[in-house]
């Protein structure tokens, strides 16, 4: 949710003003994709990392403040917690060495934003989940001091009407009950942005769908939570309980959750924010002074400020995006998926994987979606997420195979014509794409590369859980930062 609000109490004149707004900006929308005003030309990708902060323990760092001061670089933001900030990384084409441009532009960014956060005693992790955090790190007290933080989770749980329970049964077994929306923060993720045309929108949208359980299953990191090793990708379950408005009663209903996979494959962009229009109420009833349909009937680029903040409460793994810039509206796909880290090289080979295999796919003759249940899509993910890279899925064609023979067998060819098309330099094809084939065939990714560490330091050095999750983020941190991907990684 990317909008500044300010401390305020809503009124039910408030709510009221908001949702015939939002519904006109719907409208306004629908006009405007009906007379194709959006910029199509030269389609940009884009990339945003959350990061923890950690101290010399290895501990979280409660200094985000401190740390974006001293770093003094917009690309740099606040987060939901005080132990995190979020990069956002100039967007541009794939083109050529499109790939390498980016792992350059974040390797710099972030080699100088860890010199400068050490100032004040804090560095910096992509992980997923950091494996430190305990309860008493996710209080009321540690949210970020922006106030959106603070209203936002005033309104989550005024919707629940009671605590949270967050249960997850995994290899072992966590249930907490939290009384604010901070365990959210422990999710840091990794965002993908990739710009499409409204004609191609839901072909895209679609095949980030089928992709999304692969997705997670080659780029799992978080494992562990509380001290407890969980899911391979604890993200997913974490973040679908910490932000959910629903009391049980509702849920019985069969209300849909905010954090959200979807239910049905689309025909355009319209159908995802209409859903989130008719589906879900108002978090953030604020209300923009532009009137849309004004705006369009002068000609001018509607801001579509309402239905822009609606969408940014309403969670979907893949989610829609409207925006504005210099003064051309666009359509984007928020692949939202993947957890932080291990690495920039890794995650820049999660980016081609995911860009190439989304393309091939979108412009298949046949599309794969017409060949599998939206359920089915949504199984995977589970899995996915659950079992890591050791998951069993489900593909057309082939019936139930483990991902990771899914992945060797047919999805890197198609990830390799996909990036063809997008023009990338073969030379950086294949060195982002073997990354991925060797994740495959060493079984080892960040989630893998964590839970061996532990093991090995809880059984051979003897630690305690506490000490040895210290040591596996000590010694993580020492292998981020060497920028060799995870499957090369050394168990300590």
């Amino acid at each position: 949710m990317g909008e500044d609000v300010g401390v305020r109490t809503f009124s039910r004149e408030d709510r009221a003003r908001y949702r015939e707004k939002v519904r006109r900006c719907l409208d306004v929308f629908a006009e405007m994709l009906r007379e194709s005003r959006f910029d199509v030309e030269r389609p940009m990708t884009g990339l945003e990392i959350e990061l923890n902060l950690v101290d010399e323990d290895s501990m979280p760092a409660m200094r985000n403040a401190d740390v974006l001061a001293a770093i003094a670089d917009p690309s740099f933001q606040t987060e939901l917690g005080q132990f995190n900030v979020e990069i956002n990384v100039a967007p541009r084409r794939l083109a050529g060495a499109g790939t390498g441009e980016f792992e350059k532009s974040v390797r710099a960014s972030l080699n100088a934003a860890e010199t400068r956060a050490r100032g004040v005693g804090a560095h910096m992790v992509m992980i997923g989940i950091l494996p430190t955090l305990r309860p008493e790190h996710l209080t009321a007290a540690t949210l970020s001091a922006n106030p959106r933080y603070a209203l936002l989770n005033e309104q989550i749980f005024a919707a629940r009407g009671e605590d949270l329970r967050i249960a997850i049964n995994g290899v072992e077994r966590l249930a907490v009950t939290a009384d604010t929306i901070t365990p959210e923060a422990a999710c840091t993720s990794t965002q993908f942005h990739l710009q499409v045309s409204p004609a191609q929108f839901a072909d895209y949208w679609n095949a980030a769908q089928v992709v999304a359980g692969i997705q997670v299953a080659v780029g799992a990191n978080s494992p562990l939570f509380f001290g407890r090793e969980l899911w391979r990708e604890t993200r997913v379950p974490l973040f679908q309980q910490a932000t959910d408005t629903r009391p049980e009663e509702i849920k019985a209903q069969g209300v849909r959750p905010r954090v959200w996979f979807g239910e049905r494959w689309i025909t355009s962009v319209f159908d995802l924010f209409e859903e989130n229009v008719r589906y879900f109420p108002a978090l953030l009833p604020v209300c923009d002074a532009e009137d849309p349909v004004e705006a369009l009937a002068r000609g001018d680029v509607p801001k579509l400020a309402e239905l822009r903040l609606h969408n940014g409460t309403v969670y979907r793994w893949n989610r829609p995006v409207y925006d504005v810039l210099k003064g051309r509206p666009h359509l984007r796909v928020e692949n939202r998926v993947l957890p932080a880290g291990p690495t920039v090289l890794d995650t820049v080979a999660n980016g081609a994987f995911y860009f190439g295999l989304v393309r091939a796919l979108a412009e298949a003759d046949r599309p794969l979606w017409s060949q599998m249940s939206f359920s089915a899509a949504e199984e995977n993910f589970t899995a996915c997420a659950r079992y890591g890279i050791d998951a069993q899925v489900f593909w057309p064609g082939l019936g139930y195979l483990p991902v990771t023979e899914l992945v060797l067998r047919r999805l890197l060819p198609l990830a390799h014509h996909g990036l063809d098309r997008w023009g990338l330099d073969p030379g950086e094809r294949d060195r982002l794409l073997g990354i991925i084939e060797q994740r495959c065939l060493t079984g080892r990714n960040g989630a893998t590369w964590q839970v061996a560490t532990l093991h090995r330091l809880e059984s051979t050095d003897h630690l305690d859980r506490p000490a040895a999750l210290r040591e596996v983020v000590r010694h993580y941190v020492t292998l981020m930062h060497s920028n060799r991907p995870v499957h090369e990684w050394p168990i300590p």
